[in-house]
């Protein structure tokens, strides 16, 4: 049950591999905090798994149950690795730069064979542990009955190449890993008369749901994708990362673009009166991850190791405790965070 004292938000939970971590990090840390509570999370890969694992948890036993799904959940998700690891073990990561592998005999390997083949060729039986490990944390039947939050699922539709959201009485197993599906490492995921790759493609996470249906005008987008990198990519793997990267922000920067377009319009009264009640003012908030995982190679978001789990957790921790400390006494009042300057606006004056 909600505290009346508590300030409501929503979450936007970006996709990510093994670095979705860092979002359980930021979740628990919210949790623990006890002055937030969540209303509405839309997710794509590893943030849908986030976001699904969370709801169930606390439908079954509130925030703390949310919390301990969530721990047991990453922690299934480590013994995935344990038979067989793409990266170096638990004491060599840390000394190579926190868990990167890029160079990595068996890692190299392994991103050749998924260039040369497709996961119809070298996986034709399309197994992936990873939904049991999904299964055996939330029952999807029970979940369809959720009501503590509202959760989306962002999914790319192959046939389209459109984005399409799932709500809750929609989302099955097959939804989260439909949304969880890079193309060169799984079979498109069926769902109805369509096949669906990763949502990260076509919004990473989708913030249009959030607009029109929570009870929140706050957004927090955790992010674990770096918007910013300093360093000039020279290697095959770092640019492969980056130009990555830049792919799985894009989604999200057009909406950011959209959404400052309607802040403007309202902010300086371009609406009619009668118009301006139709529009949300959003106040968007926004906790980076550029700093904590500008490390990290691409490499570690296969690492299911649980040093490097945990590892992650606490740099997620860390990083919304900072953001509280700093933020908490303008949520509901005004956003943290200039989109203009933040995400759109670097374009320069000079001709």
């Amino acid at each position: 049950m909600r505290n009346k004292d508590q300030k409501v938000v929503n979450l936007a939970l970006q996709g990510g591999g093994s670095h979705g971590a860092y979002a359980w990090g930021v979740i628990e840390q919210l949790i623990d905090d006890g002055r937030i509570d969540i209303d509405s999370l839309s997710g794509t890969s590893a943030g849908a798994m986030n976001a699904v694992v969370y709801a169930y948890g606390r439908m079954k036993n509130g925030p703390q149950g949310a919390k301990e799904a969530l721990h047991n959940f990453w922690y299934e998700v480590s013994k995935i690795g344990n038979g067989f690891k793409l990266v170096y073990h638990n004491h060599v990561q840390k000394f190579m730069n926190h868990w990167n592998a890029d160079r990595n005999p068996s890692f190299l390997w392994f991103q050749m064979i998924t260039r040369l083949f497709s996961p119809y060729e070298w996986n034709p039986l399309n197994i992936n542990p990873l939904k049991d490990v999904l299964e055996k944390c939330v029952n999807f039947e029970e979940l369809k009955l959720c009501e503590c939050a509202n959760i989306f699922i962002g999914t790319t539709c192959v046939r389209t190449g459109k984005v399409q959201v799932f709500h809750n009485k929609s989302i099955t197993a097959d939804v989260v890993m439909a949304s969880s599906c890079l193309p060169t490492l799984f079979q498109s995921v069926k769902i109805g008369n369509d096949c669906f790759w990763d949502g990260g493609f076509s919004g990473n996470p989708p913030l249009f749901p959030l607009i029109s249906r929570s009870k929140s005008r706050d957004v927090i987008i955790v992010h674990i994708n770096p918007m910013v990198r300093e360093e000039i990519p020279d290697r095959p793997l770092e640019i492969m990362n980056r130009m990555n990267e830049i792919a799985f922000n894009s989604s999200l920067l057009k909406e950011l673009r959209a959404i400052s377009f309607v802040i403007k319009l309202l902010d300086e009264e371009w609406l009619k009166e009668e118009y301006r009640g139709k529009l949300r003012h959003l106040l968007i908030h926004s906790i980076h991850a550029d700093q904590p995982l500008k490390g990290l190679g691409v490499s570690s978001k296969f690492s299911t190791d649980w040093g490097f789990l945990t590892y992650l957790r606490d740099l997620g921790r860390a990083e919304a405790k900072r953001w509280l400390k700093e933020n908490y006494d303008k949520v509901g009042v005004e956003a943290t965070v200039n989109l203009r300057s933040e995400y759109i606006d670097t374009t320069s004056t000079k001709m």
